[in-house]
């Protein structure tokens, strides 16, 4: 099932996933790194992946939905779609917490900010797996031709040609 929302014959939504997945992961490694160091930069460099991080995973979401809403309903895409989405608005909300915990002193992140910075990160394990399972299992938003020798898509808006 080819994707509904395309830029160069490509997905949007997979090519966008990659900013706030990367983001977000950042945050909590920054988050560990201040745990170890004591070092509040570290604490306040989170807080802003995780803001920047929010904003990509709203616009991700966006072309996500397009391509949801093209899944044909009874199919188990259908159902593995709807599980993903969930989890990720699930994601971005532990997130929007911890951001939001975070902004009386940015430095000096409570616990429960924490908490939900490691959750979001440990359900977008998840979700990201359940999103392979969408492209790598079950095709969604792959060319309906593609394989080994397809053509290129900046020269064909299609793979079947």
């Amino acid at each position: 099932m080819e994707s509904k929302a395309r830029f160069l014959g490509h997905p949007v939504h997979q090519v966008l996933i990659v900013f706030p997945l990367g983001l977000l992961s950042t945050a909590v490694i920054f988050d560990l790194i201040e745990i170890v160091t004591d070092s509040g930069k570290w604490a306040t460099m989170a807080e802003y992946m995780i803001a920047a991080g929010i904003v990509g995973g709203l616009v991700a979401a966006v072309f996500g939905l397009i391509d949801y809403l093209a899944i044909p309903g009874g199919t188990r895409a259908k159902r593995i779609g709807g599980f993903h989405a969930v989890g990720n608005v699930i994601v971005l909300a532990l997130f929007a917490g911890s951001w939001y915990l975070r902004l009386p002193d940015s430095a000096m992140p409570g616990i429960l900010a924490r908490i939900l910075s490691f959750a979001g990160f440990g359900l977008a394990g998840v979700t990201g797996w359940l999103g392979g399972e969408l492209v790598d299992r079950l095709g969604v938003g792959v060319s309906d031709g593609a394989n080994l020798d397809a053509p290129s898509s900046l020269s064909h808006p299609s793979a079947k040609s």
